[in-house]
């Protein structure tokens, strides 16, 4: 077969407006935002329907190529790096909100709506989607679903499988099949729960139920400032300890500050070890009783001071502050690697001066953002990926990192996933059983493995060495 057949056959499909194939326009989807790992794909796809996403997996499997999906590209795990190249099946023109019962509380949308797209178009109804991750002016709804993302306020909310009731999936053989839907508890095995973070390997997701969540009456959010990291994350431990379930609560150390405050100019003391946003949500009657009552922990922590937001465009800086932190991170270094880790909270002062430790070690600067609620820390790397010897330090400090993170007692990842990052962890977090279980139940989906290759689990199809960039699948 001639070597443009793939792209003739998929052309006929999407359009020659749809569809890329130049290496230079090949070369923006060569990775998602964990830039350590670059590999270009064959052909970039545009569906806008699920019969092209149906007629695209025909194709592929008639000519034996890997394909994958992908959303925005914001995801920080190599969960759309195109392992081997193939085909790549970019969501982002599946942008419709279909349908709105705020009676129901459910939305159907396409995969590429954008997170804060679906919550502005809620905001007039009283509504929103509670999922809010960082890169919520950005990553799309099909890529929540993708890698069950979180965000701030995720810690009273939950995090996305906790608001999908139903899922739209093309099966990797082409097959397009219904799990769930606007109904409450569906009878059954939960799919879609077996769907929401599998990273892409077990379909094409092309429709999402979502729950609506009411908005709340009022808010009240506060700015602690510390001396120290331990006394920030001492006072994490004693709000939940005392029963106290803020709305978001997140921590920001001095270097991360740094950066924010030259970006937006809030105000942010660049003295302050470390800073805590904390937010209490729900009926205004006794939501001041709650923030006295976090603002009295804080002092008690040795908060220097504590500021509540005097006005709701006060509040929304505030927040877009946190919210672009990652971005911002960009005024600190050419590059940098955002690590996912999990960790019992009265562990967080520990996992803290453990970071600053392999930071020393490895000659790394580290800044440090996280949802310190439930315990998901965020250390930024920096660092310049044109130095290959930088790369290296980047690794083997991620590494080091993330054993720690199970030392403790935690995880890996909370919210970006495996991907390809943090493939030769899974052995270390499950058992070979639990793993063959695993491999058997994607099997049931993917039997054939071309779906997102060499993701999630090791697999023999995929050279794995968590060192050297460019992992490629047997094809």
């Amino acid at each position: 077969m001639a070597p443009n057949a793939l792209s003739d056959r998929l052309r006929d499909i999407v359009g020659p407006d749809a569809i890329l194939t130049t290496p230079s326009d090949l070369l923006v989807y060569e990775c998602d935002g964990y830039t350590i790992e670059k590999n270009k794909p064959d052909v970039v796809v545009f569906p806008t329907t699920t019969e092209q996403i149906v007629r695209i997996v025909e194709v592929c499997n008639d000519l034996k190529v890997p394909f994958l999906p992908r959303g925005a590209g914001t995801s920080l795990a190599g969960g759309c790096l195109p392992v081997g190249g193939g085909v790549v099946l970019a969501l982002t023109r599946m942008k419709r909100i279909l349908e709105v019962s705020t009676r129901d509380r459910y939305a159907v949308v396409e995969p590429g709506v954008v997170n804060l797209w679906l919550t502005r178009h809620l905001q007039p109804l009283g509504y929103h989607f509670a999922p809010d991750p960082s890169s919520q002016g950005a990553c799309t709804i099909g890529g929540n679903v993708a890698t069950n993302s979180g965000g701030p306020h995720t810690l009273k909310y939950g995090v996305t499988v906790n608001h999908v009731l139903g899922l739209e999936l093309v099966l990797p053989d082409g097959r397009v099949v219904q799990t769930g839907g606007p109904a409450e508890d569906n009878p059954g095995y939960d799919l879609t729960g077996v769907i929401v973070g599998s990273e892409g390997t077990l379909g094409i997701v092309t429709k999402v139920w979502v729950r609506l969540t009411r908005n709340p009456d009022a808010y009240r959010t506060l700015l602690a400032v510390f001396e120290t990291v331990d006394d920030a994350t001492n006072t994490i431990s004693d709000l939940i300890g005392a029963g106290i379930v803020p709305a978001a609560l997140e921590m920001l150390d001095r270097l991360i500050l740094q950066a924010v405050e030259e970006a937006f100019h809030f105000g942010f003391p660049l003295d302050a070890g470390a800073v805590l946003i904390m937010e209490v949500d729900g009926l205004e009657a006794g939501l001041d009783a709650d923030a006295q009552r976090i603002a009295a922990m804080a002092r008690k922590n040795r908060a220097r001071e504590v500021r509540q937001a005097r006005s709701e465009a006060e509040r929304l800086l505030l927040w877009k502050c946190r919210k672009q932190a990652f971005g911002a991170v960009g005024r600190l270094a050419p590059s940098y690697c955002t690590q996912d880790g999990v960790v019992p909270r009265t562990q967080l002062p520990h996992m803290l001066r453990q970071i600053q430790r392999i930071g020393e070690k490895y000659r790394l600067r580290i800044a440090n953002v996280f949802h310190a609620g439930d315990g998901n820390i965020h250390p930024i790397l920096l660092f310049d990926e044109r130095d290959p010897e930088q790369v290296q330090r980047v690794l083997q400090a991620s590494h080091d990192i993330l054993d720690e993170c199970l030392r403790c007692g935690g995880s890996v990842t909370g919210e970006h996933g495996i991907g390809v990052e943090k493939i030769n962890f899974m052995p270390r977090l499950f058992s070979p059983e639990d793993l063959a279980t695993m491999a058997r139940l994607r099997s049931a989906f993917n039997p054939d493995n071309r779906c997102s290759p060499a993701k999630m689990l090791p697999t023999a199809g995929a050279c794995i060495e968590p060192t050297k960039a460019g992992r490629r699948a047997a094809l």
